[in-house]
């Protein structure tokens, strides 16, 4: 099936390891031309060699920094032509006993995982309205802004605020032609898992709360990235898509 993502201008954050190295080569296999936002320039320098060179541009970025991630929808237009997605991956999960975690630990959980979103948005979404040719937008979220996950409470809270963000911003732009979907995958085995794949007792009991009875790879998460970016996808929108061997179903 052609997904009709040839020539597209498509922003990944998030893309120098784990699901967004995965999401910006898939979509680059589609033919899109992909600015791959991160903050190790070395990573995403490996993640542009190859058969991705001149598809995939790396391009550094603190999501902290609320003007480098406004400044991202210009630069992509910059140097791809045209910005036609926005694949929102980047985020961090701090681990804390809620009783003893510093505060600040919530505000740059929040700034991270809930405000880049909004501002990285707001600005494609401006471009998007300008171009006069719509747009799409996909957030990675995680299952843990579903459930709730003991000792996530930060990562948590900012999962489930990035969701309503997503639902919101479909409602509200679904007349301008912009799609805003989530993906919320579950257990993936990247870099951020591997305190639990590398001990075998804690990757086994992990193991035994999904029915599918396996973590999933990284690359699994690219073919329904491509489809949300696509235009075939154009009234999809204000879903929250779960990724996650059936582990939210039993619940």
């Amino acid at each position: 099936m052609d997904l009709k993502l040839e020539g597209r201008g498509v922003i990944v954050t998030g893309a120098s390891r784990g699901l967004g190295w995965s999401a910006a080569r898939a979509l680059a296999d589609e033919g899109a031309n992909v600015l791959a936002v991160g903050r190790s320039e070395a990573s995403l320098q490996v993640l542009a060699r190859g058969s991705y060179a001149g598809s995939i541009h790396p391009q550094v970025c603190d999501m902290r920094d609320r003007a480098q991630v406004a400044a991202l929808a210009e630069i992509a237009v910059e140097r791809l032509g045209r910005l036609d997605v926005v694949i929102n991956n980047a985020g961090i999960a701090p681990a804390a006993n809620f009783l003893e975690m510093d505060m600040a630990v919530l505000d740059e959980t929040m700034e991270v995982n809930v405000a880049s979103i909004a501002v990285l948005s707001q600005a494609a979404g401006r471009t998007f309205i300008a171009q006069g040719e719509g747009g799409r937008i996909v957030n990675i979220v995680s299952t843990s802004g579903i459930l709730g996950k003991a000792t996530l409470a930060a990562y948590s809270a900012s999962k489930g605020a990035a969701i309503q963000l997503t639902k919101a911003l479909a409602a509200e732009w679904a007349r301008h032609d912009i799609q805003v979907n989530a993906i919320a995958p579950g257990a993936f085995s990247t870099e951020a898992q591997a305190y639990v794949t590398g001990n075998a007792d804690i990757l086994a009991k992990r193991v035994r709360k999904i029915p599918a009875r396996r973590m999933a790879e990284p690359d699994e998460i690219g073919p329904l990235v491509c489809y949300l970016s696509s235009p075939l996808a154009k009234f999809v929108t204000g879903a929250i898509y779960v990724i996650d061997g059936g582990e939210t179903a039993k619940q």
